[in-house]
């Protein structure tokens, strides 16, 4: 224990969600037996895993690459794929290792369904996220993406629709704006597609986080999920600091004798939480 003496604690329902620990799986099966694997984008949102999987053989590749590739396995990642990846692997010889997400496939296929229905789409959800592209995607990108109402303000939206949503956006916020359309007059069939595993820590995290002086909050900075779960941190413990590796540690923000929670996104390995609370704990 070091001079500080901080009493760290890490949460255990944070870590990756069983998307994530499939497509890792998978990937770190492969890599065992071929010593190599391409995977569609990063398999995770988070450097440091990434960097691992790398180190491992895990070669990171771009849709583009993909149109070159022949005769290879190529992962698609638990954020799912649109149809023209299926597409282009058929005519490359690729073999497909499909870890999307069994959440994503769902909603996929519920997209398709109402696109194919003749119903207008519009989804809730970051613009050029993974998993987005791969909802858009179902829709022969003629879905309506948005990720603030405000975006809605001045869009030429049709009187009925079908609204979707990203499947790590907040809850919360889904039935904000669900409210808020309904109130500006349409005519909305509303689909609640955001991930149980993703809700329920939206939900949850709170008790968590009073329970200590300070939150170190550890996520990518390219996580959705991260940044909604963050912002819930902050909301019941304002000293919630977000924070992606080590490196980035400031000890000044630490007092003697601090309780710190340390917790994570769906896309945060274990391992890397771990990793801060043996760094804190050196000092």
């Amino acid at each position: 224990m070091g001079a500080l003496n901080l009493q760290v604690t890490i949460d255990q329902d944070s870590g990756f969600c069983f998307g994530v620990v499939y497509a890792i799986d998978m990937a770190e099966e492969i890599l065992a037996e071929d010593g190599y694997l391409y995977c569609l984008g990063d398999i995770v949102h988070n450097d440091e895993e990434v960097e691992r999987l790398k180190a491992k053989g895990l070669r990171i590749i771009s849709h583009e690459d993909l149109q070159t590739l022949h005769n290879e396995k190529v992962l698609i990642r638990a954020h799912g794929e649109a149809p023209e990846t299926y597409r282009t692997a058929l005519e490359n010889d690729i073999t497909l290792i499909d870890a999307s997400c069994p959440v994503v496939l769902k909603l996929q296929n519920r997209i398709k369904t109402s696109h194919d229905a003749n119903e207008k789409i519009v989804i809730f959800g970051k613009h050029g996220h993974a998993e987005v592209v791969g909802l858009e995607g179902q829709t022969n990108g003629e879905a309506l993406v948005f990720q603030d109402i405000a975006e809605l303000d001045n869009a030429e939206l049709p009187e009925k629709f079908t609204l979707y949503s990203q499947t790590t956006k907040s809850t919360a916020k889904f039935y904000q704006i669900k409210e808020e359309l309904i109130n500006r007059g349409y005519d909305i069939k509303a689909n609640d597609t955001i991930c149980r595993q993703v809700s329920n820590r939206d939900k949850d995290l709170h008790k968590f986080a009073v329970n200590f002086d300070k939150i170190l909050f550890v996520s990518g900075k390219k996580s959705s999920n991260g940044k909604v779960l963050f912002e819930v941190c902050k909301k019941f413990n304002p000293n919630t600091y977000f924070i992606s590796s080590t490196e980035e540690l400031d000890m000044s923000i630490f007092s003697p004798g601090d309780k710190i929670g340390i917790a994570g996104a769906t896309s945060t390995p274990m391992w890397l939480m771990q990793e801060f609370k043996n760094e804190l704990e050196k000092h």
